[in-house]
């Protein structure tokens, strides 16, 4: 495996010394490195990877210097609009580097959600003209990165690195126990679906907490059918939330929504406040990281949510942090007639043998459209 030190070291040597985007599990360690080890105003951890670039580019059009946007492929999607329309050798001409995990490579077992992506990434990278170099744990990243950023340079455009599973070493900082006090998602999540109406439907967003909500349904004894696991699309759950209780008025709707996912498409919740359906309601477990892809931080503790929903038109229930604040704090969000909100912080991590859902994607949209259709 590939030493984050002298990986990180090597770019450094190139000069490449500001970093930003949106981690990767298949980079969590690299990127943990990086925050571990770079002032804190040249590793920015963006709201979405369209605005790393975004952000990439205003810092060389500043320092004259070649930055590292680092994203996972699923990723690349929001990055598109900037990539081609900004940064561009035929628009503005931008030179970085792009640090690209490889997630559902061809031939690798993977999630359902990445197997798509992953066999199509490298055709994205060529029909955007972006050239790429592979590396894995046995690759001579020196050379890569030589070869990589000595293209940006003559070519004043984005390079990108594709990163394959199991290259980095694994690099573990130290871990802030601040928040031990708080439950963790799973049993905040347990305490919630008390109060939650058996009939009602649940959006859960991408990551560790759809996991989690199908584990505890295997756990209960109880039926898949009112949940959709946002298992991709990171960002959007509240919108997937807020398309069915517009169409279903009857039923209550509510989305189990991180802090990283809200963060990255903030604005969703602006339109679900302007519609304002009386049966949405959407709660926030907030951890301040984003905890799927290594725990890197996120800027969700330094947000007041509840202003930022009150603004955005939500009815603002309030903010807990134990699981006996939840148990009196979900009666008032339930009986709500209004689009209501509620932000639950919490720890960061999982349980180490947390599983993946058996269902397919396809089998549980199939098994919920029955259930909302009877």
């Amino acid at each position: 495996m590939i030493k984050t030190s002298d990986f990180y070291e090597k770019l450094i040597g190139k000069g490449v010394d500001f970093f930003t985007g949106v981690p990767d599990s298949l980079l969590k360690d690299i990127c943990a490195y990086i925050t571990a080890n770079t002032p804190a105003h040249k590793n920015i951890i963006t709201a979405n990877e369209g605005g790393a670039i975004a952000l990439a580019t205003g810092y060389h059009l500043a320092s004259n210097k070649i930055p590292m946007v680092y994203m996972q492929n699923s990723g690349i999607g929001n990055a598109v609009n900037p990539l081609l329309s900004l940064a561009d050798k035929e628009v503005y001409s931008i030179p970085m580097l792009l640090l690209i995990g490889w997630r559902g490579e061809p031939g690798v077992n993977d999630e359902p959600q990445h197997i798509k992506q992953g066999r199509v990434t490298t055709d994205m990278l060529n029909c955007m003209e972006i050239p790429w170099q592979l590396i894995d744990h046995n690759t001579d990243f020196c050379s890569v990165i030589e070869t990589s950023v000595r293209t940006a340079i003559e070519t004043s455009a984005p390079v990108a690195i594709l990163v394959r599973k199991g290259t980095f070493e694994p690099f573990n900082p130290e871990q802030d126990n601040a928040t031990a006090y708080m439950p963790t998602r799973e049993e905040a999540l347990g305490a919630v679906l008390k109060y939650i109406p058996k009939n009602a439907v649940i959006v859960s967003t991408t990551g560790m907490l759809s996991r989690e909500l199908f584990e505890l349904r295997e756990k209960n004894n109880q039926s898949h059918e009112t949940d959709f696991l946002t298992v991709g699309s990171m960002g959007h759950a509240s919108q997937i939330a807020l398309g069915i209780a517009l169409a279903k008025t009857e039923k209550q709707v509510y989305c189990f929504d991180g802090d990283g996912s809200a963060i990255m498409h903030l604005g969703n919740y602006a339109i679900a406040g302007s519609l304002a359906p009386r049966n949405l309601k959407i709660i926030l477990f907030n951890n301040g990281a984003h905890d799927s892809v290594g725990g890197q931080p996120t800027i969700g503790n330094k947000i007041n949510f509840l202003d930022a929903a009150k603004s955005f038109g939500l009815k603002s229930i309030g903010t807990v942090q134990t699981t006996n604040d939840i148990e009196q704090t979900l009666p008032a969000l339930v009986k709500s007639n209004e689009t209501a909100f509620l932000e639950i912080k919490i720890k960061k991590g999982a349980r180490k043998d947390l599983g993946r859902p058996t269902s397919t994607p396809k089998q549980n949209k199939d098994l919920l459209k029955t259930f909302i259709q009877k």
